[in-house]
């Protein structure tokens, strides 16, 4: 009489997990469906970056396709398929395809597009960094070089400082950045699709870049406004 109850219990944690991977945000552990936000592993530059280069991207967050999850830091291969500048007559023109997904218990061939969105990254103060003698405790560092008081029981040369001394390991607190929860989209930059079903972008303004560590998005086709 126990089973039928536990396989019911078991039926019902397994849809709640699957529901709960399809509803985590950005920021979260997963996003649903075949959107892919990945974090580029190099720069690109329409015109300057020429077809057929082979590009890396690594998975921001665990995402579910099909029944799949794909994992955070899951590794995405593929490569540019239209690269061209923008001149005076003809607009810029970019497309890459994404060709495979691997992580380190699996793999799985997929086919998804970069596409106008991304999720730009939002900055995070570091520590207050002050020096100066006691009749001015407010005067404000830079952050650059080493601490300008060498006389402070805080004082540390930064990394490679020509003293010597201090933690060559040690990294300054500075600025840092987040990425924000929404996506985005490129300014002046469209999505086109092509008679064989590849999709790619166009920008009528300027040519179309795309910066290493920022984190775009990939999908199969093109993507609904996110619900604010």
């Amino acid at each position: 009489m126990l089973r039928p109850r536990i396989a019911t219990q078991s039926l019902v944690i397994g849809i709640f997990c699957c529901v709960m991977l399809g509803q985590q945000n950005p920021s979260g552990s997963a996003v649903r469906s075949t959107e892919f936000p990945v974090i580029m592993q190099q720069n690109i530059v329409a015109g300057k970056t020429p077809v057929g280069t082979k590009v890396r991207a690594k998975l921001d967050v665990a995402t579910l396709v099909d029944g799949t999850v794909f994992p955070r830091n899951a590794v995405l291969t593929g490569e540019v398929i239209e690269s061209t500048a923008k001149t005076a007559t003809d607009p810029s023109r970019l497309a890459i395809r994404m060709d495979l997904a691997e992580w380190k218990n699996g793999s799985t061939a997929i086919k998804v597009y970069l596409t106008p969105w991304y999720y730009p990254a939002m900055s995070q103060e570091g520590q207050n960094l002050q020096y100066g003698p006691p009749q001015s405790p407010t005067r404000t560092w830079n952050g650059q070089g080493a601490y300008p008081n060498p006389n402070s029981p805080s004082y540390k040369p930064f990394p490679g400082d020509d003293s010597g001394s201090g933690d060559k390991n040690s990294v300054p607190d500075a600025t840092a950045s987040k990425t924000s929860d929404h996506r985005v989209l490129m300014k002046d930059t469209e999505l086109v699709r092509a008679d064989d079903g590849t999709l790619g972008l166009v920008s009528k303004h300027t040519s179309i870049k795309l910066d290493k560590l920022t984190t775009y998005v990939f999908a199969g086709s093109d993507l609904p406004a996110p619900k604010k």
